[in-house]
């Protein structure tokens, strides 16, 4: 979930060899992600979904401070990193998070997964609404393919409409990817002065502050919940290791390839999802909920084809004015 691959990296162009360590961390970075939804699908049926969201950020932000710590590398956020962390915290975190736990009381696991990695279709639409940033034919293939996907695995005919929490699901999760997207796109204008892993802990606090107050409204007191060894470790699973530990080697691995392949890298995670999801919660896939599985997947690819495409030909074009400029200089009498 928390996805530092989205968290605007401002450094060197990347090498073009992984090593074999930074890609196994890699890999299971994805692996490890891809499975934390069936785990929490788990967990929510265990636990209020809300409460299960303040547990990861809690023990995610423990954890990540506890490194700062360790490694001298804890500091306050400056002011001018203050909006993006108040962004991240609220919209990537609380909401996308709370959303989506609540979401997968309603629906199954490898749906949600991939409703909710439908994030690069929704930053396209954003982009243009917010920014007029005017989309090229391949992004809005990209969005035209992926919609499509999505209005069919969020119809009657994927999911059952008779059970009134199916088709609310399904729309929490939209709604999630939609934060989520927002964040993305403030992310890419935002001038770091402290490195996502310096913000991090300081996000995931502010989430957990957040979600509080809203979990104690909505699911009542923590004292509600029942515990079990059980239940401890799908929270250690879904908190510390697929938030903390994936969010540092995102964070820390991701800086040394290329954002595309990063972004190639993170579709495998609603890919492990749903398949995690069938083979080990039995969970239903029809032929038109793998119709619309596949045609989100080809919107998303897509999409990231195009911002690469599109950064190719903007480089370009800078090189080329850089060029004409030093032929003709603007200031020559």
């Amino acid at each position: 979930m928390t996805r530092a691959v989205s968290q605007g990296r401002q450094c060197p162009a990347a090498k073009p060899l992984v090593s074999a360590s930074d890609m196994m961390l890699l890999a299971g970075m994805v692996i490890l992600w891809g499975l934390s939804w069936p785990v929490m699908k788990l967990a929510v049926q265990q636990a209020p979904p809300l409460w299960l969201a303040v547990l990861r950020f809690a023990t995610s932000s423990i954890c990540l401070f506890a490194l700062g710590l360790f490694r001298k590398d804890l500091r306050l956020p400056s002011r001018g990193d203050l909006p993006i962390v108040a962004s991240i915290g609220l919209l990537q975190m609380a909401a996308f998070t709370g959303l989506g736990m609540v979401a997968m009381t309603f629906i199954d696991a490898g749906k949600a997964s991939l409703l909710a990695y439908s994030t690069p279709l929704w930053s396209v639409l954003i982009a243009y609404l917010i920014f007029r940033e005017r989309p090229t034919r391949l992004q809005l293939v990209a969005v035209t393919v992926g919609m499509g996907g999505i209005a069919l695995m969020s119809s009657p005919l994927s999911i059952d409409w008779s059970n009134r929490g199916s088709p609310i699901g399904a729309g929490l999760l939209v709604l999630a990817a939609i934060c989520w997207s927002t964040v993305i796109l403030h992310v890419r204008r935002h001038r770091w002065n402290a490195t996502p892993l310096q913000l991090a802990p300081w996000e995931m606090a502010l989430a957990t502050v957040v979600l509080i107050p809203i979990a104690w409204v909505i699911d009542g007191p923590p004292t509600t919940i029942k515990w079990t060894p059980n239940l401890l470790l799908l929270i250690l699973y879904f908190g510390p290791v697929a938030t903390s530990f994936c969010f540092v080697v995102s964070a820390e691995v991701g800086r040394r390839i290329s954002v595309f392949a990063m972004s190639n890298l993170t579709l495998g995670v609603p890919i492990i999802g749903a398949i995690a999801s069938v083979t080990m919660m039995g969970e239903h896939l029809s032929a038109v909920s793998l119709a619309g599985f596949l045609l989100i997947l080809s919107g998303i690819v897509i999409a990231g084809w195009a911002v690469r495409s599109k950064a190719h030909i903007d480089g370009r074009t800078r090189e080329r004015n850089s060029r004409q400029r030093s032929l003709w200089p603007t200031d020559r009498t």
